[in-house]
């Protein structure tokens, strides 16, 4: 049997319901402080009764103002999109704005910036206020909404944004590694068209080299930031005739894969090598990996304030907010110090 759609409730349905004008309803969707309190009441009460829904793109065209901010995210399953998400979420909760979010599904998905350019605007020009975009390739967008950029690709953008100290993050757990007697380290590099990714290989190399410890290519592998990936790498590099004694990953889902690969081979962290990633997922917490957190769940919550003061008109303190990173010492990395006699 065919189902018969359902008719769809109509500002007038409302207007007839509550005996008042569809220019009265109107006023009252848009907040509007001239009508009575009673009225009010009722055609609250009458919206609620028919289960009327106001067209956001039609409210935003009368009030300029939809009380809505966008947030454009790869793969909200991924652990580095959920820790971003954690800290949207928290200023979202603080504010008078809901939040609506755009994903590709997959953070293997390499976007183009005419892909980001189509899906700010589907948001920016008449669902929502802002829009947060997390990852994005492009350095400019064309809108009329304010726009927040979390960790971008690009050095130089046209819009303010929020990223960690990749750079140092990576030097840290690189200089780390050498004061515990490591010189052979390998480095599970991330997607080479991020900035993220290439400023944590510069890290990595430019310590290798004041240190005086000479770069071997063949210690550095190309990953993607995915487990699966991750631990293809890490086989890589324990197959070499000379495998390294410590490895250090381009982020803590690489490390995951490490892991997996250890197992697979019979390996034992940190008996065998010694492992470092980057972000401080839930993960690593729980399996002991020492890692470099870049605090992504406050990223996501100081671009959220950001994109708030701009919708506000209100100036910012900086365009471009840098986290620092700091390195987290647990048991996944041990000292070679003590084998040299």
């Amino acid at each position: 049997m065919k189902q018969s759609k359902k008719h769809a409730i109509t500002i007038q349905d409302v207007a007839k319901a509550a005996g008042v004008s569809v220019s009265t309803v109107s006023r009252v969707l848009n907040e509007r402080v001239d009508v009575a309190q009673d009225t009010q009441e009722r055609i609250l009460s009458v919206i609620g009764e028919l289960g009327y829904t106001s067209n956001l793109a039609a409210r935003s065209m009368r009030s300029r103002h939809t009380n809505l901010i966008g947030l454009i995210i790869p793969d909200i399953g991924h652990p580095y999109s959920l820790e971003i998400m954690k800290g949207v979420n928290r200023a979202i909760a603080e504010s008078e704005y809901s939040l609506m979010v755009y994903t590709t599904g997959d953070v293997q998905k390499h976007s183009t910036a005419d892909h980001e350019q189509h899906y700010v605007s589907l948001l920016n020009n008449s669902i929502t206020d802002g829009v947060i975009v997390v990852a994005p390739v492009a350095s400019q967008f064309v809108s009329d909404a304010p726009i927040v950029s979390v960790d971008p690709h690009k050095q130089k953008r046209g819009y303010p944004s929020v990223h960690a100290t990749n750079y140092q993050g990576a030097r840290d757990a690189i200089q780390y590694l050498i004061g515990l007697g490591h010189t052979r380290i390998g480095f599970i590099a991330g997607r080479p068209e991020l900035e993220s990714a290439e400023r944590r290989l510069r890290g990595y190399r430019d310590v290798l080299t004041e240190a005086g410890i000479g770069i071997d290519e063949d210690l550095i592998v190309q990953g993607d930031f995915t487990l699966k990936v991750g631990a293809q790498c890490a086989h890589k590099l324990f197959e070499l005739p000379n495998p390294p004694t410590a490895i250090f990953a381009g982020n803590d889902q690489a490390a995951l894969g490490v892991y997996e690969a250890a197992a697979e081979k019979g390996l034992r962290i940190p008996e065998d090598f010694s492992l470092i990633g980057f972000d401080n997922i839930p993960e690593a917490k729980y399996l002991g990996l020492t890692t470099v957190d870049q605090f992504l769940s406050e990223m996501g919550f100081i671009a959220t304030k950001m994109l708030i003061r701009m919708i506000h008109d209100e100036e910012l303190e900086e365009e471009t907010i840098q986290i620092p990173t700091e390195l987290l010492v647990r048991n996944s990395c041990k000292s070679l110090v003590s084998l040299v006699v």
